[in-house]
């Protein structure tokens, strides 16, 4: 078995968190925040746009049966990565989209799929996904954690997650479980 990490942004991390739970070869998927200036950031804080810092997920896996390239386009499948600070109707800098690369290989990685999507013109707008270092990462309160399996029929679940969720299935069914 060969672990490694990754960490994503792409808007609200409940999303995330419910699709990427659903890859083959991902071990655990923690929400939480990354790439602001507060020490402590909670939930509020966050929200309230003055951290600095994104929603996130932090990814375990298994490189021998997902690579992180497939975690990409899974990535780029499932949000918009063309919106600055933006993710549908949840606007403010916590929802951008960003690649927290944690070596040099994943650094090249992102850049490399950025530029193939950027030559493939898979989007009519530019790509605004940031690429940056791993910061700080700090673990979403409780209540966060596993969200949409734990709350299906809330209306946010229904209306956004649901339908990311949707999009691996129907983009990525060899790499879903």
């Amino acid at each position: 078995m060969k672990r490694e990490v990754a960490t994503l942004a792409g808007g609200c991390f409940w999303c995330l968190e419910a699709v990427f739970q659903r890859v083959r070869g991902v071990d655990a998927v923690v929400s939480g925040y990354m790439g602001g200036h507060t020490p402590r950031p909670d939930y509020r804080a966050v929200c309230g746009g003055d951290t600095g810092h994104a929603e996130v997920v932090q990814i375990t896996f298994d490189a021998d049966v997902v690579s992180f390239d497939s975690l990409l386009d899974v990535f780029f499948t499932i949000h918009d990565p063309t919106t600055l600070n933006r993710q549908g109707n949840d606007s403010g800098t916590q929802y951008r989209s960003a690649i927290f690369y944690h070596d040099a290989t994943q650094e090249a990685a992102a850049h490399a799929k950025v530029a193939a999507l950027t030559a493939a013109h898979a989007y009519s707008d530019p790509i605004v996904t940031q690429i940056v270092p791993l910061a700080t990462f700090h673990p979403a309160e409780e209540y966060h954690r596993d969200y949409f399996n734990r709350n299906p029929n809330q209306p946010y679940c229904m209306a956004v997650v649901g339908p990311k969720v949707g999009k691996l299935m129907k983009h990525h069914a060899a790499l879903s479980h």
